[in-house]
């Protein structure tokens, strides 16, 4: 995929964080580990990349710290650039505009930033949705539809609770955005909101701007629900495959449906390679006696007892004796001899000793915070 046009692509690394508090107290939505070896923003970066937009600008809040460490330079994902490339954007990029509540107040915050960019048009993407977008396709739908937003979306079944925390699009036959509801209570089958955008410059420019003058700060509520019929607003129907991050329930699921290798395939796709930080870590180990069963093993591991059904990132140990169902071992966790860990999320550098015994279950897993001993 190459994207022709000049698209300065603007990536929101904090937004959704209340979602999964225990993730991100430490740390960005956007640095929140996923599938063994990725961070959240790896995903919608590698889009932007696979389709050439060669300018991406990464807007953060707080807790950025692992996210700056994890991007660096942007090399892995052929961002270390003279011209374009990748920019931090820490708060208070414009001293007036303080620490930013919405969308709205975080693109006022780097306006000048937008501003100096010769790009034509953005891309909008937030860091909550683990899929490769086709931004060359979404790209082509708004300049033929003609449309002043092009909002991506997605048909998919919503509980309550992950309801509670999403945006839902009503549609015409046209593809028109005639109504859009900010964290509905419904269920059932919905337009899901992706949080991703298209717009061109100029627009945002200007909308930037009155919102500003007016106190406003959330782009979903004054921009797409209340002027929704000034504006046209297309939606873009994202069909491949997905998982929306609404709670640590869906982060625990997220990841175990990546087990699958269809959905793995779907996700992992040759046409549209996801990147990540290269960390120089030996092969996988398995010990003489060690059972790994439908498990992805990320590299640096060592495994001596078993493992099934799990997701253990870099530099996971697994002892002997010990035994590991349904789990997500985060990188650098220690589990020590004869340990039993069923339905459990291990933040990084967490240390198990011997003997414990730890049961979740896939609706409540249990969370061990980052550089806890148990």
């Amino acid at each position: 995929m190459s994207l022709n046009k000049n698209i300065l692509g603007l990536i929101f690394a904090n937004m959704h964080e209340d979602v999964i508090p225990e993730l991100t107290r430490q740390r960005t939505m956007g640095s929140v580990l996923f599938g063994g070896r990725y961070r959240m923003i790896d995903f919608v970066l590698s889009s932007m990349t696979n389709s050439g937009v060669d300018e991406v600008g990464v807007v953060t809040k707080s807790n950025y710290q692992s996210l700056l460490d994890h991007l660096g330079s942007g090399r892995e994902w052929d961002m270390a650039r003279k011209i374009g490339g990748l920019h931090l954007l820490p708060p208070f990029s414009n001293v007036t505009s303080g620490m930013y509540r919405g969308r709205l107040e975080a693109l006022y915050g780097i306006s000048d930033f937008i501003k100096a960019s010769a790009a034509d048009y953005v891309i909008m993407s937030d860091c909550d949705v683990i899929t490769g977008f086709d931004y060359d396709a979404i790209f082509e739908a708004h300049v033929k539809s003609g449309a002043d937003i092009t909002a991506v979306y997605a048909r998919s079944a919503l509980d309550l609770d992950a309801a509670a925390h999403s945006n839902v699009f009503g549609i015409d036959g046209d593809g028109r955005v005639t109504s859009v509801l900010i964290d509905p209570r419904i269920s059932g089958e919905c337009n899901v909101a992706l949080n991703t955008y298209v717009i061109s410059k100029s627009l945002l420019m200007k909308i930037i701007s009155e919102g500003a003058a007016q106190g406003h700060y959330s782009f979903a509520k004054t921009i797409l629900q209340d002027r929704c019929s000034e504006f046209k607003i297309i939606g873009y129907e994202h069909k491949s495959y997905f998982s929306k991050i609404t709670s640590i329930k869906s982060y625990y699921d997220a990841n175990m449906a990546i087990l699958s290798t269809e959905n793995r395939k779907a996700l992992f796709r040759d046409d549209n390679p996801i990147y990540t930080k290269i960390r120089d870590n030996p092969p996988a180990k398995l010990a003489i006696g060690a059972k790994v069963r439908n498990s992805l093993i990320a590299d640096g591991c060592i495994i001596e007892g078993t493992v099934e059904n799990s997701v253990l990132f870099r530099g996971a140990r697994v002892a002997k004796g010990s035994v590991v169902r349904n789990s997500i071992v985060m990188q650098d966790t220690v589990i020590g001899k004869n340990c039993t860990l069923d339905s459990v999320i291990t933040d990084k550098v967490v240390k198990i000793t011997e003997g414990k015994v730890l049961t979740g279950s896939s609706n409540y897993p249990i969370y061990i915070g980052k550089g806890a001993q148990i």
